[in-house]
């Protein structure tokens, strides 16, 4: 898969493939990652990318010219990639839309910083805007890491086991379930039984259960756009009234 990332401070961001799961990725070709400065296109001696917007107010945007040569570069190499812009009014990343990304194929991430870019360009580059949270950062780069990894654990072949991904809170609209390792008791804290009873029938309901039950404590609003079978719905419904009976 190839990622192309439209950035100020290219260094940064290539740091992402150095390490983990997107450096493994990296490494076995599954991933390519190409980062592009648009001070490498500015037509002035300062190779300014930036200036006061109009209405005035306070900071600065980053100018159409300098961007829109970017782009028009990278879409040379990359036609086919989809131009996501990183920012604060985007639509929440989740794990179905890097899902989707992945199977896609390219993708172009625009990094911006100061205020943000020139609304024209997001009007005529753009495909879709991306927003990480409800929370303000200094510029899209960090963004466009946690895009990065995320979609890499995505990867056929990236992981170590290709089970890993599918079993991710989210992968199936929920929250994973929890996780235990030795040793098999912790400040007075033992591992549920049944991980360790060898009935694997037993050991898929217990987990099953945990993580429908552990979204419907943290994030019921999950559950609202989540089809349940009888099956999933009979365990939901257990953990309700175990909970309520311990309450």
């Amino acid at each position: 898969m190839r990622i192309d990332v439209i950035t100020l401070f290219p260094e940064l961001v290539k740091q992402a493939i150095e390490w983990g799961v997107v450096g493994r990725a990296a490494e076995k070709g599954l991933l390519q990652l190409e980062c592009w400065n648009p001070r490498d296109f500015t037509l002035d001696r300062h190779r300014t990318v930036d200036d006061r917007p109009y209405g005035g107010g306070p900071g600065m945007l980053m100018k159409v010219q300098p961007l829109q040569d970017t782009i028009r570069a990278v879409r040379e190499q990359s036609p086919d990639a989809r131009l996501i812009y990183l920012s604060p009014q985007g639509k929440p990343v989740q794990q179905a839309a890097l899902g989707e990304q992945v199977e896609t194929g390219p993708v172009i991430f625009l990094c911006g910083r100061y205020e943000g870019v020139d609304e024209r360009l997001i009007e005529q580059e753009v495909d879709e805007e991306w927003s990480i949270g409800d929370y303000v950062i200094s510029g899209g780069e960090l963004a466009a890491m946690v895009c990065i990894d995320a979609m890499a654990r995505l990867i056929p072949g990236a992981l170590g086991h290709e089970q890993s991904a599918q079993q991710d809170s989210f992968s199936d609209g929920l929250l994973d379930c929890p996780h235990y390792t030795r040793p098999e008791e912790f400040n007075g804290s033992k591992v549920p039984a049944v991980l360790m009873n060898g009935n694997h029938r037993q050991i898929q309901d217990w987990r099953d259960r945990q993580s429908l039950g552990r979204t419907w404590q943290r994030r019921p609003e999950l559950l609202e756009a989540v089809e349940l079978d009888e099956r999933q719905q009979a365990l939901l419904q257990n953990f309700i009234d175990e909970f309520e009976q311990d309450s």
